[in-house]
């Protein structure tokens, strides 16, 4: 099943960012959910390791809400990535599976070599992008100039 929290985690914090340059203030995690045409209770598990590394601050209350710990130019998507996915593997070889012959008696080393492959590739692609570089590259796809390269 395809893991989608990074994708959620991304929006939202987008929403913030937007947000934050437009002047609004904290949005609530109805708010949150409704642009994420999702339930407010996940919005509020997404902004938990978000809120942990300080990417984002909550206030509580009727007035309260989420809004960016730091400026958006301060925030990868690497840090975002890390928040929404945690230490749970890209990959992962099936559980349980006896080691019969060579490919079950070294899958479990296999995909552990090839999931630190990946995820340093994932994060070094993602630790040279901002969330204000992501806004302005969905500001340029609004506009038609599609970010080249």
């Amino acid at each position: 099943m395809l893991d989608i929290r990074f994708s959620r985690a991304l929006q939202v914090m987008l929403f913030l960012a937007v947000a934050a340059e437009n002047g609004h203030g904290p949005l609530s995690s109805a708010e949150l959910a409704h642009k994420l045409n999702a339930n407010p209770s996940l919005v509020r598990k997404l902004l938990v390791p978000l809120t942990d590394e300080g990417l984002v601050v909550c206030v509580k209350g009727r007035t309260g809400g989420a809004r960016l710990g730091r400026p958006s130019d301060r925030i990868t998507l690497a840090e975002i990535y890390r928040c929404a996915v945690g230490d749970k593997p890209l990959f992962a070889p099936s559980p349980g599976v006896e080691p019969v012959c060579p490919v079950t008696a070294h899958a479990g080393e296999y995909f552990a070599t090839l999931t630190a492959e990946a995820e340093e590739a994932v994060l070094e692609s993602l630790g040279d992008r901002t969330l204000a570089d992501s806004v302005g590259e969905l500001r340029r796809l609004c506009t038609g100039h599609v970010r080249q390269g």
